[in-house]
């Protein structure tokens, strides 16, 4: 898929629709931590992963953007989730956007914040902090390679979606099956919510009183099942 498909469907979707379709596929829904946080109100991106390391210097971030990446990537960030500096700012993001790519993925802090907000590409992170880095560790063995963020590694061979709900990522091999899944949840939705405004509940709608009634009889029947059964979607 191409990232101007990727941007295309992305812009119709969120990231709890992914969420969502990744449960419905069975495969693992591999968030971001919840302190991950886009800078700009309705700050959203789609793209393959851009990975770097960080140890202390921004070399890292020119290389990557010099010998790695393409325009429509987002540069992840693995500064180790620390809260004692920023490793973005506003000459690295300044170069970022200008390189083409979609935005700035960051497992730890930024800086520069009004300038962030004047070039306006996409940031999300732990939030800010005014001083850089006061150190310079040996460079990782997987430096450009791969990042972690929160729990997961991710690499060139996933995709990176981030949203006001935060930042999720995707297998880029999945990607047209996870999308079209979470295409199918949203209309779903929609058709629900639209219901809902005239009049209908949701609870109607989803033929509550005959979950509670089969629950009765059979304590181990959830309310998934149920769903599945009817085709709902809104927990899945």
């Amino acid at each position: 898929m191409d990232q101007q498909e990727l941007t295309e469907r992305f812009a119709t979707l969120t990231t709890a629709h992914l969420a969502d379709a990744c449960i419905r596929a069975a495969a693992p829904v591999r968030c971001a931590p919840a302190a991950v946080r886009p800078f700009l109100a309705g700050g959203k991106v789609a793209g393959r992963v851009a990975p770097a390391r960080h140890v202390g210097s921004v070399d890292l971030f020119l290389e990557v953007l010099e010998r790695h990446a393409e325009p429509g990537d987002v540069l992840v960030v693995d500064n180790g989730g620390r809260l004692d500096e920023a490793c973005v700012g506003d000459l690295v993001a300044l170069e970022v956007a200008r390189a083409g790519l979609g935005g700035v993925v960051i497992w730890g802090l930024h800086r520069d914040s009004a300038d962030l907000r004047a070039i306006g590409l996409p940031v999300f992170s732990l939030g800010a902090l005014p001083t850089g880095p006061q150190r310079l560790d040996p460079r990782h063995a997987e430096a450009v390679a791969s990042a972690v963020v929160g729990d997961w590694r991710v690499d060139r061979s996933d995709l990176v979606f981030g949203d006001e709900d935060g930042v999720l990522f995707l297998p880029a091999d999945r990607a047209e099956e996870l999308l079209a899944l979470a295409e199918s949840i949203r209309d779903t939705e929609r058709r629900q919510a639209e219901r809902i405004h005239g009049g209908t509940s949701l609870r109607a709608q989803l033929g509550f009183a005959a979950y509670l009634a089969e629950r009765d009889r059979n304590p181990a029947h959830t309310f998934r099942d149920h769903l599945r059964g009817i085709g709902g979607a809104i927990e899945e």
